[in-house]
């Protein structure tokens, strides 16, 4: 992410700039994460992503919408980082994907799909999904993907709310909630859940229906009261890393409102706590995409005046991160991130989410001060 605006809209092809940034040993981060978004295999003929690569098993796991959603927004990025058409070619078939993938008998996006798939619906994964779509959209003004992204922003609104919470997992075809199970943050109602709000403040800003708002702050509220006890919701220290991943939604999520005072506090707060957490596990499990979020919103929060960037502390982040990195000669790996290293060792597991992530922290890194953020273009 390079927080440039650009001028394409569809068919045409030049952003107002093509740098790319590049690591401080010479790799060109963006251009080899981009690359291993188009020729990979990760991403299927018809645009779809899988949820990650076994390397121990050599095959993809799934397609994921959500993960299909993040990669719609990372490729928008490296187009506007680059220029290049493919990017934006690729973007429109992934936009594509997720507008086939809508299952118009449930009216709801399902969390899989194709062999092996899990049919369910997931609340965080739609608001992912619709803005992977709205970023998109706003280059091309393609209506279906506008219209993709409402539909999901009605599912969330409609089938996930549970009178007090919105649940995180509709069990499909019956469309009801499944037990929320407190010990895993991903299967019930958690301050990480802002993430995905933010795509109804983006509806809200697009089409000024109030109630899209009105969710928004619904989420908002919520997840101000009940943050401070989410990393202190499991004792297994590597169960807290998975858990700094998903706080670092909550402190994501804050962005459009982040001025005003509860929310700054949180975020002033907020960053080095996660960077403490993380420093004091990652001798024993040290995850990619914590890294690559944690730098992402250091420099978010040191752009909109919340909290001054600690410049020695991003800069060890961002020489770990660029670390995970694959060099390897492999096609199915080159460019792309792993997903994390436990004890030492690196997981086997090549992954979409964290690529976009990291090659996004990076560019932020090596172009910091150079261009305003805008937090609309975070993946």
């Amino acid at each position: 992410m390079t927080m440039m605006v650009a001028t394409a809209v569809a068919g045409t092809t030049s952003p107002v700039t093509t740098m790319i940034a590049t690591a401080a040993a010479g790799r060109d981060v963006s251009n080899d994460a981009g690359e291993w978004f188009l020729t990979s295999g990760i991403r299927d003929a018809e645009g779809g992503v899988a949820r990650f690569y076994r390397t121990d098993l050599g095959q993809n796991a799934p397609i994921s919408t959500e993960i299909t959603g993040y990669g719609a927004s990372a490729l928008i990025s490296l187009y506007k980082q680059s220029g290049e058409s493919r990017y934006l070619d690729a973007a429109m078939t992934t936009a594509n994907y997720l507008v086939q993938a809508w299952d118009a008998d449930t009216e709801t996006m399902p969390f899989e799909c194709g062999p092996g798939a899990k049919y369910d619906s997931y609340f965080f994964d739609d608001g992912i999904i619709i803005r992977g779509l709205l970023s998109v959209w706003r280059l091309t003004r393609t209506s279906e993907f506008l219209a993709t992204a409402m539909q999901c922003g009605a599912s969330m609104a409609r089938d996930f709310f549970d009178g007090e919470h919105f649940g995180p997992v509709l069990s499909l075809p019956e469309k009801t909630l499944a037990p929320y199970v407190s010990a895993r943050w991903s299967q019930a109602p958690g301050c990480y859940q802002l993430k995905s709000a933010l795509g109804w403040y983006e509806l809200w800003e697009i089409g000024k229906n109030e109630h899209h708002l009105k969710l928004y702050r619904s989420v908002l509220a919520s997840a101000l009261a009940t943050h401070e006890a989410f990393l202190l919701g499991v004792t297994d220290q590597q169960k807290v890393m998975d858990r700094l991943h998903s706080y670092l939604y909550f402190l994501e999520g804050l962005l459009p409102v982040v001025h005003e005072a509860e929310c700054a506090d949180a975020m002033r707060h907020g960053i080095p706590k996660v960077a403490q957490y993380m420093q004091s596990i990652a001798p024993q499990f040290l995850r990619a995409d914590v890294i690559a979020q944690l730098l992402r919103i250091r420099i978010f929060a040191d752009d909109y005046s919340v909290l001054p960037l600690d410049r020695a502390a991003a800069e060890q982040e961002a020489e770990a991160l660029v670390s995970f990195q694959s060099e390897e000669e492999d096609g199915r790996l080159s460019g792309g991130f792993w997903f994390g290293r436990r004890n030492g060792e690196i997981a086997p597991y090549m992954n979409p989410w964290v690529t976009s992530f990291a090659s996004q922290a990076l560019s932020m890194w090596n172009l910091r001060g150079r261009f305003k953020t805008d937090w609309r273009e975070l993946i």
